[in-house]
């Protein structure tokens, strides 16, 4: 059994290799080599991945494609995708085109509120509390005053404290609930560097204060930390056209196209076992945007699972409905992003992507991103209730089968070809390939 190991950070890239391999990859000089082969031939580039986290040993790629024909407001836009999901950008930009002709995606930000708060125990009388927090208050905002000084140059800043009473919940426990504006960066540090001032000030004040003599009536601050839950950061994307643009390659008319599909949601609305598959295809197309543009998927995920939580029962993230004959398709997410800061400036091919995008506000990120999530989403429900999800997805997954076996070029053209008008399975594929090596 392997001892722990002290000093790992402080060891260079190829002694924690070296270590790795002695300890856990059985002295294979293969597994090495792997590790070697992702390093980037640039040191100078390599050097800034190796500086992104801690530990690096090689760089772990994702395939970087291009979904086109987005026409979102009006604007047409190639929204870039980090993912690895063969079927996702195929499937998002189908509905693109298929949208691009029918007025394409609208969509609108309608509040760009974030959230941080400060969790402390208080075991006083609670007007006591009230009323040093209201004296308190000015000083709060004022000592923050150089964090926000930069951002309050954007638009941006804090723009409320709340003194939160939470003791129904958790004994004697209260919060500093906080509002900020970080304009077109993320804010994640500005947010939590603002919290700990909070805090300590608080503290502080505190200690001066005459209704706070008696040790049970201290102030004990547990911690200060951004919430990812961002329910007042809002985006909102639609699309809709007349029912009978509606009609399906499959022979379906509008109407019975929209009735599928309008059950179908409503099916996501109401069985979380399905709510949770269908949430997840959309978040297939934002996490993918996300990771393209340097911004954090898991803070994405988590405020966006929670904002689907947020009536006491896990539901659809999106929504349908027939007017007047008119189909519409939409959805409201919760969405923190940023387009300074972070990896925004560092990570070439994050600049890079937000190039493509036209250098994008914060805003207009918010945007780009939740439409990516409804088309991924409009895709897959329209396999869904025409063709069934694995023809399509199968056949994206083809080429993944033939690399697993070492398929040659000329191997996987036949192959392909073959299945154009064939189903596609695991077994169908290994069979086929197998009769072609034979003959």
């Amino acid at each position: 059994m392997s001892q722990p190991v002290a000093g790992f950070s402080k060891l260079n890239k190829e002694e924690k290799i070296d270590w790795l391999k002695r300890h856990y990859l059985q002295n294979n000089t293969e597994a090495v080599k792997i590790l070697k082969q992702y390093w980037n031939e640039d040191a100078k580039l390599q050097q800034l991945h190796d500086e992104f986290t801690e530990n690096t040993i090689s760089n772990f790629y994702l395939p970087f494609g291009i979904a086109p024909n987005f026409n979102i407001n009006g604007k047409l836009l190639a929204i870039p995708m980090a993912i690895e999901e063969s079927s996702v950008i195929a499937a998002t930009s189908k509905a693109a085109k298929f949208w691009g002709s029918r007025g394409g995606f609208k969509a609108e930000v309608l509040n760009t509120k974030k959230i941080g708060q400060v969790h402390f125990i208080y075991s006083g009388e609670k007007e006591k509390l009230q009323r040093y927090f209201k004296e308190v208050k000015p000083k709060l905002f004022k000592s923050v005053k150089e964090i926000t000084a930069n951002m309050e140059k954007r638009g941006g800043g804090v723009l409320e404290i709340e003194l939160r009473d939470k003791t129904a919940s958790l004994e004697n426990y209260y919060q500093l609930h906080c509002n900020f504006e970080t304009k077109d960066s993320m804010g994640a540090n500005f947010i939590n560097s603002c919290l700990e001032k909070f805090a300590h000030v608080f503290k502080e004040e505190a200690e001066k204060c005459p209704d706070f003599t008696s040790e049970e009536q201290n102030i004990e601050i547990l911690m200060s930390i951004l919430s990812n839950y961002v329910p007042e950061c809002i985006v909102r994307a639609e699309v809709s056209c007349p029912v009978e643009q509606l009609s399906e390659e499959s022979g379906m008319t509008g109407e019975e196209f929209a009735s599928k599909f309008k059950r179908a949601i409503r099916i996501a609305e109401i069985e979380k076992y399905r709510a949770v598959t269908h949430n997840k295809g959309i978040m297939n197309g934002i996490d993918a945007v996300v990771l393209a543009t340097g911004n954090d998927f898991r803070a994405v995920e988590a405020g966006i699972h929670a904002y689907a939580s947020k009536d006491g029962s896990y539901t659809s993230l999106t929504h349908a409905s027939v007017e007047a004959g008119i189909f519409k398709f939409w959805m409201e997410i919760p969405l923190a992003l940023g387009t300074v800061g972070g990896l925004t400036s560092l990570h070439p091919m994050v600049k890079l992507a937000l190039e493509m995008l036209q250098k994008p506000s914060a805003k207009e990120l918010m945007e780009i991103v939740a439409v990516a999530g409804l088309a991924q989403n409009f895709g897959a429900v329209r396999s869904l209730i025409t063709t069934g999800i694995q023809q399509g997805h199968m056949k994206m997954h083809l080429m993944n089968i033939l690399n697993q076996q070492e398929a040659t070029p000329e191997e996987k053209k036949m192959i392909t070809d073959y299945f154009k008008n064939h189903t596609v399975s695991h077994n169908s594929v290994i069979n086929q390939l197998e009769k072609l090596r034979q003959q």
